[in-house]
């Protein structure tokens, strides 16, 4: 397999990196309120229906990715964009628990865009 030059590398890790913290802006940056259930109860910020749009947005931009061959871009790009929004999202917890949650979505942007890759990888090209 020939190697890519490191620029067009780097262009495209940059651009889904954007691509993905824009997405997590649509999808999710809008939303910052609790809901609060007659029980005393709360949830969200987020609905379902917004992080599966998320979800389903980011599978674009990584399969297009991962069948240019540009696996490292796909999974480092994604992760890195969805990382670097949530924690900027959520650096306003007085808690510190933000770090938690942003570790937490960076550990599955990275397991589930690795997961990608490697089913596109192994898709015969047409």
């Amino acid at each position: 397999m020939r190697q890519r030059p490191l620029v067009p590398q780097l262009l495209t890790t940059v651009l889904l990196a954007v691509l993905a913290s824009a997405m997590w802006a649509a999808w999710l940056g809008w939303d910052q309120q609790y809901d609060v259930h007659p029980d005393g109860s709360s949830t969200g910020p987020y609905e379902a229906w917004q992080v599966i749009g998320l979800v389903l947005t980011l599978l674009a931009p990584a399969c297009w990715a991962a069948s240019r061959r540009d696996f490292a871009a796909a999974v480092l790009g994604i992760t890195a964009g969805l990382t670097v929004a949530a924690f900027y999202d959520w650096s306003d917890d007085g808690s510190g628990l933000y770090v938690i949650g942003a570790t937490l979505v960076m550990l599955g942007s990275l397991a589930a865009t690795a997961a990608v890759s490697a089913m596109i990888s192994v898709a015969p090209i047409t």
